[in-house]
């Protein structure tokens, strides 16, 4: 990449119509069973209490920046249905239906594909639908600040968070030169590391959480993806005159299940010479466990967590209680414990062991097939 960083500094008032936002919305969010489950993913879930669901206020969040109808959901086609019924506004070509699971990096090169066929000059906010963000008004100003670096400069970019724990079940990245105002050079990426590893990471200072949130504009990130992962780029360069035409979906169906299984930080953010991070701070959490939804829910003076049921709770705190229904909960002696209570399914675990939650999942389809999940 060219030497010379260029940044607009004419933030435009109104909405530039060349902006896009893809939010990646098609995972199982299998952490949060019982509670997530595939049928309904968190992503659907209202769990915060606020009357949207996670994916609905993934929406709303970014409508001050993009137009409505620059806005495509990429999910499963499992959740077509899902994503019409939260979301009435969305047009049926702004679904994008993937017809297997094959991670992030074939989901955002069919979007940039798809994207880059209704305008050439687009560029992209690609956001998963499960994130928390409270601080909005900064959020904004991040974008806003990363759409005009992406759009002067053919980069990839990430957006960092300053880590506040050594937390194992994120990616990290290693910042390098100041580049322009709160964006720098990436060093290194580095995917979950062990608690050993990350806890020198967070002492260094040098090292951010990856978000999982990008910038860039629809060619360059299928330059990149040609460059660095060619045998995805292969798949969808196949149907270079269908997309944008009804003839798309057809295409899709027949090629996407033959697409390589691989992220986009495996495919190119992890090669590519040409990447950047900004680094942020408007309250970020990607609520991917319910560790995270404890910490970003109001307790009450016992310190527990209560989910629109009642608890009655005996020298017990730091607890979460999520249970479905009219049924109460009474407990005594317990300390950070995860209750969950699906109707069909009651999980009882130590906050400390919830990153083992994945195997138990796998565990209940060994044992009882698909009935549980």
């Amino acid at each position: 990449m060219n030497n010379t960083i260029n940044m607009d500094s004419n933030t435009p008032t109104a909405i530039n119509p060349h902006r896009f936002c893809v939010i990646m919305c098609g995972g199982i969010g299998s952490r949060f069973w019982p509670y997530s489950r595939e049928g309904r993913p968190k992503q659907f879930i209202d769990f915060l209490g606020t009357g949207r669901s996670l994916l609905q206020m993934s929406y709303d969040r970014v409508l001050p920046m993009v137009k409505k109808e620059n806005v495509i959901i990429v999910t499963n086609a499992l959740y077509a249905d899902l994503v019409r019924e939260q979301l009435p506004e969305i047009r049926p070509d702004q679904i994008l239906l993937e017809p297997a699971r094959r991670n992030t990096a074939p989901c955002i090169a069919w979007a940039a594909y798809h994207i880059h066929a209704i305008d050439p000059e687009a560029s992209i906010i690609v956001t998963p639908s499960d994130h928390l963000i409270t601080r909005e008004a900064l959020f904004q100003d991040s974008i806003l600040r990363g759409f005009e670096f992406v759009e002067s400069n053919p980069a990839l970019l990430t957006l960092g968070i300053k880590p506040t724990r050594p937390e194992t079940g994120y990616g990290y990245i290693q910042i390098g030169k100041e580049v322009a105002p709160d964006i720098d050079a990436v060093k290194t990426f580095t995917e979950k590391p062990d608690l050993d590893l990350a806890k020198v990471f967070v002492e260094s200072g040098e090292f951010f959480w990856n978000s999982g949130i990008f910038l860039w504009r629809a060619e360059t990130i299928i330059n990149q993806l040609h460059r660095y992962a060619p045998n995805v780029t292969a798949v969808f360069d196949r149907g270079l005159s269908v997309y944008n035409t009804p003839e798309e979906t057809d295409f899709i169906q027949k090629a996407f299940p033959g697409c390589v299984s691989i992220s986009i930080d495996y495919a190119v953010m992890e090669k590519s010479k040409d990447v950047y991070v900004e680094c942020v701070n408007f309250g970020w959490n990607d609520l991917g466990t319910w560790s995270a939804l404890f910490d970003n829910s109001p307790k009450n003076k016992d310190g527990n967590v209560t989910q629109r049921c009642t608890v009655l709770a005996y020298e017990s705190g730091g607890n979460i209680f999520a249970v479905k229904g009219e049924k109460l909960i009474v407990v005594d002696g317990l300390h950070d414990y995860i209750v969950a209570d699906a109707g069909d399914v009651l999980l009882i675990c130590p906050k400390s062991k919830e990153q083992g939650i994945k195997q138990m999942v796998n565990d209940v389809k060994l044992k009882c097939g698909d009935k549980y999940l």
